[in-house]
């Protein structure tokens, strides 16, 4: 006799099944090749374009913009680039001032500035990948990768949210510079570290509070070196660069002369200031960008291409807590958050400043805004975007605040 056995599919076991098979998808390691298609397939084509420009009023916005960024320039002394996206849409692509204003070289679209800070978005990434891919863990230690560190008890988590409590390189190894030694590299801050004797005091306990620090970002560098057997130049520009068509992005002077020639001087006023003592030194900073190529790296971000949903809701996750305030941080971005709840993030942004370079870029990944002002002259006007917030935004009172600057 045959039997027949019936399977019953009930609506708990088709969520069940929903849930295991959105599991996989968000594990799945993505190839350059795989993230090169994502990131075209999720680009709008003419027929959509269109279709928002009307929707968004670009036409307008547009000349707002151009009104408001001539005006900088003009009354606030901007020299740099910017470029502001809108729901998938350029609406906003400009230049003002020289790359180099001794020799008056022109600015282009395709100049290439020293991002400084916002280099730690590409770093926390880097590390974020190397956790998709399942090579590493927000909670293993540093001394897992790096044996010889002398700080103890400070995890990967605690380095990408500036909670680790370390003593900043750029303020305590000052003796190094007044002694004329060579120009270091991460290897010899590290080298400094481990042989340091006395060895510089912690600024806090691990994981007491948020503490803002660049030694965070170059030990990063280093473990990202070490899981992926590759250089951080290397590494940054095979699994995001080049992927995603970044092609006048580089580290500092790592790169190729073909590169090297977009490359825009930092400038104190009207002088084009010489190479820092520290410039070799990445991870924190050293990563050079055209405006266009950071419009890719909001893209990837915002389309979800680059990391699945779970890691980047942990990069957007605030993590401090011990002060009541509007900012926060997650790892290896800044944060705004709501004004009566910390935990509510309404702006994910970044800025820097670095030997004449002031630099900020500015997403509200829920409204798919992007603003990137890139300026190869220090202007705490970059820092305020709350005029183009206005623009884009279309005078809805944000309650935003002034950013006083992007940090080092």
């Amino acid at each position: 006799m045959k039997t027949t056995t019936h399977y019953i599919f009930s609506p708990l076991i088709a969520v069940c099944l929903l849930l295991a098979l959105t599991s996989c998808s968000d594990n799945v390691k993505h190839t350059p090749q795989q993230l090169t298609d994502c990131f075209s397939k999720n680009r709008l084509t003419t027929e959509q374009e269109t279709k928002i420009r009307k929707t968004i009023h670009a036409k307008e916005k547009a000349f707002a913009l151009d009104t408001l960024f001539k005006k900088k320039a003009k009354v606030q002394g901007f020299n740099g680039a910017v470029l502001v996206a809108q729901k998938g849409v350029i609406l906003y692509s400009n230049v003002f001032g020289y790359a180099n204003l001794n020799s008056k070289d022109s600015l282009n679209i395709n100049s290439a500035f020293q991002l400084a800070s916002i280099s730690k978005t590409f770093t926390s990434v880097a590390v974020l990948l190397l956790a998709q891919d399942n090579k590493i863990k927000l909670s293993d230690s540093i001394q897992q990768y790096l044996p010889s560190f002398p700080y103890h008890g400070i995890t990967i988590e605690n380095l990408l949210s500036h909670r680790s409590g370390l003593p900043n390189y750029l303020y305590c190894f000052e003796d190094k510079r007044r002694m004329n030694n060579a120009a270091p590299t991460n290897d010899t801050v590290l080298k400094w570290f481990n042989e340091a004797n006395p060895l510089p005091a912690l600024y806090n306990q691990p994981n007491r509070s948020f503490s803002y620090n660049n030694s965070n970002f170059i030990v990063l560098a280093s473990i990202i070196e070490k899981v992926s057997e590759v250089g951080y130049a290397q590494f940054i520009r095979t699994r995001i660069f080049e992927p995603l068509g970044m092609t006048h992005s580089f580290v500092d002077t790592i790169a190729p002369d073909s590169l090297l020639c977009f490359r825009t001087c930092g400038h104190q006023g009207n002088r084009c200031r010489p190479r820092e003592f520290f410039d070799g030194v990445y991870g924190d900073k050293g990563i050079y960008a055209s405006v266009g190529d950071m419009e890719r790296w909001y893209f990837a971000l915002h389309s979800g291409c680059l990391l699945n949903k779970h890691w980047l809701k942990e990069a957007f996750t605030p993590r401090s807590f011990e002060h009541k305030s509007r900012h926060n941080y997650g790892l290896g971005f800044r944060l705004m958050t709501d004004a009566k709840d910390m935990k509510k993030v309404h702006y994910v942004y970044h800025g820097g400043w670095w030997a004449g370079f002031s630099t900020m870029l500015w997403m509200d990944m829920e409204a798919d805004i992007a603003i990137i002002v890139l300026g190869n002259r220090k202007n705490n006007g970059v820092y305020n975007i709350k005029s183009v917030l206005s623009v884009l935004e279309e005078n809805k009172d944000s309650e935003l605040e002034t950013i006083a600057d992007g940090g080092d």
